[in-house]
Parts: structure tokens; C-alpha cells; sequence
């Protein structure tokens, strides 16, 4: 099988329904935390685990990048006074053990797993390698991808646009604790407009906190449809990865 064969055409919106080949999962490292305020929760583990099992059984081969703010995060310690860089790499290897415990739900929970570092260390993790990540996700292997880009400087958001382009995903899936895009944070602003779907374009000009900048972009340049959607409530990973309307879609508007 070629690399990205089995990706969906990700021009415009996708059709409501249609089950994607391949996906990327974008975890932030707040995920793992359930109740907790620090650190990762099993239990939260097991939950996300269960959900992708059901995406791998329908057929969806499923990537998944993790962040490490439950336990570190790089640009917070710059702001203290640490040196930017030294901070980020902490933040890699925060997401490393984030990525560990990912795997130790997901192989429970009976699906098989390899867990891919951008940072060397044969002990812990596999290299991350192109290819070979492509050749697990044809073997209906979870690929977790761990340790950002392996640079300072790029949040893992862009991480996870970038590794999903590389391995040919039909869309990024954007995990996070409300259930899609709004005008203003709907915590803070009850007026908040909640969209239900957006172009990188208006992501971009109105300045919606959904990705950074550079992730949207990359996204945008390559085609790549985003969704945002509501990470604890039941069934909606599998749901956005079998292409159910769940959250804001962000496109390039070709079939809106």
C-alpha cells in the first residue's frame, strides 16, 4: 500500500457520514488530567482508549499526538525566567510520558500500539520515522507521536498539523474541553457565538483560539480539514473519526 492511500479527499468540507481512512488525533496533555490537577489520570486514559478501539474497529487507522501541559509546559517557565529552549525540551519529554501512559490504555483495552518519538531514546520509544509510522497505521496499529516536532519554538499544535500532513490523515481531529469553536471563550463570555463551521481563513483573521497560527496555516496550505470538538463528553472521538457532525468543521470552504 502507498503511502496515504487510504486518505480521503480533504479539499473543502467533508461529507457528512463518510468514514475517514486515516486520521490524527491531537490530545492536549489537560486531557489526561481528569479530576486531577496535575499528572495523568488512568481512568481519563482508559475513556479515550475505548473510543479509538471503536474508530480501529470500524476500519479508521488513527494517529494521535499528545501535549505535555499536565505536567509541563515550556512557554510557562520561559515567562518565569527559564531559557525558552531548555523549557521546551522539558515539555517533549513531558509528553513522552504522556504518550507512555496512552499506550499502556490503548493496549489494555486490546489495541495494538507504537509509540513514536521525535527525540532518540530506543529505550523508551521508537524513532519517529516517516515510513515506518505509515507502515504501522497500515497494520491497524494506533501510532502515538511523542516529543512535539523535536524543536523548540513549535507547539505541539503544529506538531500535530505537521505529522498528520506527513502521513497522509484525511483530517485533524482537535480534542479539547468545550464543544467547538466560539467568538469568545463561552467560559468567560455567555454571548460567545459558537460556529459550526468555520474557513482557515475567517480561523486566521478573527484570531479564534483553535490552533496556533502556524498549525492553521499548515493545515490551510495543504487542504487539511480541522475538527474541534468536545473531548469529554461520551462517544465523540469515535464519532468525529467516523465522520459524524460533531463540533465546528474548519475548511477551505470548496463544498461548504
Amino acid at each position: 500500500m502507498t503511502d496515504g492511500s487510504v486518505r480521503a479527499a480533504p479539499a473543502g468540507a467533508p461529507e457528512a457520514g463518510a468514514r475517514f481512512g486515516r486520521i490524527l488525533l491531537k490530545l492536549s496533555g489537560e486531557a489526561l488530567l481528569g479530576t486531577r490537577q496535575y499528572g495523568v489520570d488512568p481512568e481519563t486514559c482508559v475513556f479515550i482508549a475505548e473510543q479509538v478501539r471503536t474508530a480501529v474497529d470500524r476500519g479508521v487507522q488513527v494517529a494521535v499526538v499528545v501535549g505535555g501541559g499536565n505536567i509541563f509546559r515550556g512557554l510557562a517557565a520561559s515567562a518565569k525566567g527559564m531559557d525558552r529552549a531548555t523549557g521546551d525540551y522539558m515539555g517533549m519529554l513531558a509528553t513522552v510520558m504522556n504518550g507512555l501512559a496512552l499506550q499502556d490504555a490503548m493496549e489494555s483495552a486490546g489495541v495494538e500500539t507504537r509509540v513514536m518519538t521525535a527525540i532518540g531514546m530506543d529505550e523508551v520509544a521508537e524513532p519517529y520515522i516517516r515510513r515506518r509510522a505509515v507502515r504501522h497505521l497500515d497494520k491497524n496499529r494506533v501510532v502515538i507521536l511523542v516529543a512535539g516536532t523535536g524543536n523548540p519554538y513549535f507547539t505541539t499544535d503544529t506538531a500535530a498539523a505537521l505529522r498528520a500532513v506527513e502521513i497522509g490523515a484525511a483530517v485533524l481531529l482537535k480534542a479539547t474541553k468545550v464543544d467547538g469553536v466560539y467568538s469568545a471563550d463561552p467560559v468567560l463570555d455567555a454571548s460567545a457565538e459558537r460556529y459550526d463551521q468555520l474557513t482557515y481563513g475567517e480561523v486566521l483573521a478573527k484570531r479564534l483560539a483553535v490552533l496556533d497560527s502556524t498549525a492553521t496555516s499548515l493545515c490551510m496550505d495543504n487542504e487539511l480539514p480541522i475538527v474541534v470538538f468536545d473531548i469529554n463528553r461520551e462517544g465523540n472521538i469515535s464519532r468525529a473519526a467516523l465522520g459524524e457532525p460533531v463540533g465546528t468543521l474548519i475548511h477551505g470552504g470548496n463544498n461548504a
